[in-house]
């Protein structure tokens, strides 16, 4: 089975990551692309910066995905999250989860992104109005996590 993880700072092609999961035995490719909201509840976000440590994340997202990956029959799963600035818009994260049937597809799309948002270790600042202000954890992307245990 392949898994590709990445994490990385330039932008990457949707369409050319979801077509790299086609392949023999392959009924569906479920795929997800998050942007940068331009708006949060404090107001208006123009950028966002995400740190991590290098190593340490690719691991972690690599566990993620063997999680996935023992859970549902899939036959390929890649995620890529960017890091650094970026814009409001633009791409942050990619997941694309291939398999027999869309069910599984879909269902490990799932999880992969609550795993993603509640047990991935980046760090999120914003810039709200102008100001930067690092971002916490929220309430409601722990209890779509907990639905998997």
């Amino acid at each position: 089975m392949q898994r590709r993880i990445r994490v990385q700072s330039e932008a990457f092609d949707a369409g050319l990551e979801a077509a790299a999961l086609e392949g023999e035995g392959v009924g569906a490719v479920v795929t997800f692309t998050g942007l940068v909201r331009g708006q949060s509840p404090r107001g208006p976000v123009t950028a966002i910066a995400l740190e991590h440590y290098p190593g340490m994340t690719e691991r972690s997202l690599q566990t993620i995905a063997d999680d996935a990956a023992t859970r549902w029959p899939v036959l390929g799963i890649t995620i890529i999250h960017r890091v650094g600035h970026l814009q409001a818009g633009e791409p942050i994260v990619f997941v694309g989860v291939a398999s027999a049937h869309r069910e599984a597809a879909f269902q490990a799309a799932s999880f992969l992104m609550d795993y993603l948002k509640t047990r991935a270790p980046f760090w999120k600042k914003e810039w709200v109005n102008g100001k930067p202000e690092w971002v916490e954890s929220k309430s409601s992307d722990d209890a779509a996590a907990r639905r998997w245990d």
